[in-house]
Parts: structure tokens; sequence; C-alpha cells
């Protein structure tokens, strides 16, 4: 008899593998199939059994990539043949990683499913950065949104100018070919330009390196320093604190020095 397979959704963090957690290395470890991501941690994929199949459904920005369809289908296909099947996420699998869909695909047809949580960019970008998203004497919350699409664009679903003037940290995801439109209609709907701003590069990984500014600014030296994805912009007044050196124990990356105090571009 054919046993039960099942679906793991594991959020892998942001990129450090000593940033997944325990319950997710132990689910890498247990698999019989690794579905994985590009912003997976893919040295973790080393700790898969040796009998683990690894499928690659990478989505490249502008590039090659599997259809969230395709993918969807892989996991429901390869638990249906009792497998033990591992989704292995970048950050967190319901943090803009369409984990929720997955989820929905395996529960309508039957399989079960399980969500292990990761440490999302949102907050791991900015705190390897130096940069606390909430300060006490500075703000008190902080909205994390995609960037992915501009604002203007039939799709989107965000009021920018709410945001200009809530009060609160703006970190933006997927953000980076559209920065500079997101800025300029932040500081169109009432955001002083001088609000302090700060995109960082490859979070947790080797190449980690901040781009400080403003509001008005941050996108052009972004584009300047060659700031490419994955990246986490931050705005508001806690991203000033980037500029000084990073807390104790912060994980720049492995091999990655850590943010010069006072530097605009800090890698």
């Amino acid at each position: 008899m054919r046993r039960q397979g099942s679906v793991v959704l594991v959020g892998g963090g942001p990129g450090d593998p000593g940033l997944i957690t325990v319950a997710g290395l132990a689910a890498v470890r247990g698999a019989d199939v690794v579905v994985t991501d590009r912003l997976a941690p893919l040295a973790v994929l080393d700790e898969a059994p040796a009998h683990a199949e690894v499928i690659d459904v990478a989505k490249i920005p502008r590039g090659a990539f599997t259809s969230q369809e395709r993918i969807n289908e892989l996991l429901v296909e390869h638990a249906r043949a009792g497998k033990r099947v591992v989704r292995l996420k970048g950050g967190d699998p319901f943090v803009f990683g369409r984990g929720g869909e997955e989820w929905q695909a395996c529960a309508e047809a039957g399989i079960p499913v399980e969500v292990i949580p990761g440490v999302s960019s949102a907050l791991a970008g900015p705190a390897l950065a130096g940069v606390p998203l909430t300060h006490r004497t500075l703000t008190q919350g902080f909205t994390v949104v995609s960037g992915h699409l501009p604002p203007g664009d039939p799709g989107s679903t965000l009021d920018w100018g709410a945001l200009a003037r809530s009060g609160t940290t703006l970190v933006v995801l997927m953000g980076i070919a559209t920065l500079p439109a997101i800025t300029a209609e932040l500081v169109a709907q009432g955001m002083p330009a001088t609000t302090p701003a700060v995109t960082v590069m490859e979070a947790a990984l080797p190449g980690q390196r901040s781009v400080v500014g403003t509001v008005a600014d941050v996108a052009g030296l972004g584009e300047a320093a060659g700031v490419r994805a994955p990246a986490v912009t931050v705005i508001g007044p806690v991203a000033a604190l980037s500029l000084l050196p990073p807390p104790s124990g912060a994980r720049p990356g492995p091999g990655a020095p850590p943010p010069p105090g006072g530097s605009s571009v800090a890698g």
C-alpha cells in the first residue's frame, strides 16, 4: 500500500543557511523531493538525503521561470506519488512568496500541508544593515509593501498617498525597477524629500551592501552603485541609523564586512 504523501512549505530565510529555522532544516533532512527557489538558502540542499530529488523552479527577473501553475502541479504530483515534498522558499512562504497559492492548490487536491515559517527579508534585510524597523523615539510601526507594480499601474491596490502620510516606516520589497516611480510618488503625495532611506542589496549574503540617502535620491544612488535584486528599501527616520556601526551580533552575511559609518554606499 502506497504511503500518504505530504507537502511542507518551508521558509528558508533571507539566504544565509544559518538563518533557516531548526524545523525548516529538519524538514529538508527528511525530504524525498525538494522543490526550491532561486532565493532559498541553496547551501541547505546539501542537508537533503542522498535519495532526494531536487527540482529547481527558479524565477529569474525578466528571464527564465517556472509558472506558478506548474509549481503547484509538481507539489501535488509528487505528494500523490507518496513522497514527502519540501517546498523550499526564500524568506517566509506567506510573505510575498505565493505560499498561500501553493497551500490552496494542495489543500484542494486533498494533500496534507504543513507550513514552517521563515525569517522574511523584510525584517532581516534592515536588521542586518543596522536598521530597526521600529524605534521608541522615532516610529511606532512599519508597513511592508510589494513594489513590483509602480504607482498608477492598473493592477496596483496600494494607496501611495496614505502610505506617504502614514508616519510608519515603509519597507519596499521587489521594488528596484520601480523605485524611481515609487519614491517620486511618495514625495508628490507629501512625504518630505529629506526623509532618510536605505536600500540593502543581497541581505545575509556575501555581497550584502547598503546605499543610504533620502527618499528623493536613494533610487538614483542605487542605480549609480549598481544595486540589483534581491534588495529591500527602507524609508523613514530609522533608515538614518544604518550609518551607525551595526549592532553587536548582527550577521551581515557570510564573509561580508559591516558597513562603515558615514558612507552612502556600504559593503
